[in-house]
């Protein structure tokens, strides 16, 4: 991803995502800035069609709706923070794609975990790649999370056996 590529994330998290849980512009560029090498888009015939943003972090910690990327000094985990494809992208195993793309790059790194918030109805989604939920124990952690929604919850996948 490229800072030029930002108003078509923007599009297309609109397109794919309910009111509460859009961020703006100058939250994107955030992220972006703060791990440029976990941001990733995917383009068809028509443009940017999908993207990933994630960064380095540790289990158990949630960056909350909006809030700055805290990439880890000493990372565990790969935390997965927005994915999205567009309508016309759908259907063409773009979304893989993206996460498997991340996942080797996490484990070439030696990070043993991915992690993320899932939200809306994208639960199967992520279980059928091998992610499960998981409780948090930290009230802090329970508010971040509590930030995406009712149906949001908070899962991971070992990277290493």
């Amino acid at each position: 991803m490229t800072p030029d590529d930002v108003p078509a994330v923007l599009a297309i998290q609109a397109e794919c995502y309910e009111p509460a849980l859009i961020e703006d512009e100058p939250s994107i560029r955030a992220r972006l800035d703060a791990s440029p090498d976990s941001a990733w888009v995917v383009e068809d015939g028509a443009g940017v069609c999908a993207y990933l943003v994630a960064y380095r972090s540790v289990l158990g910690k949630i960056t909350p709706l909006g809030g700055a990327f805290a990439v880890a000094a000493e990372p565990a985990a790969l935390y997965l923070h927005d994915l999205a494809v567009a309508r016309r992208a759908r259907g063409r195993g773009v979304a893989q794609a993206l996460v498997g793309l991340a996942c080797e790059q996490a484990r070439a790194e030696g990070l043993a975990h991915a992690s993320l918030v899932c939200v809306q109805a994208a639960r199967e989604f992520w279980q059928k790649h091998g992610y499960a939920v998981v409780s948090l124990a930290d009230p802090r952690q329970s508010s971040h999370l509590a930030s995406y929604g009712e149906r949001a919850h908070y899962m991971v996948k070992r990277l290493h056996d």
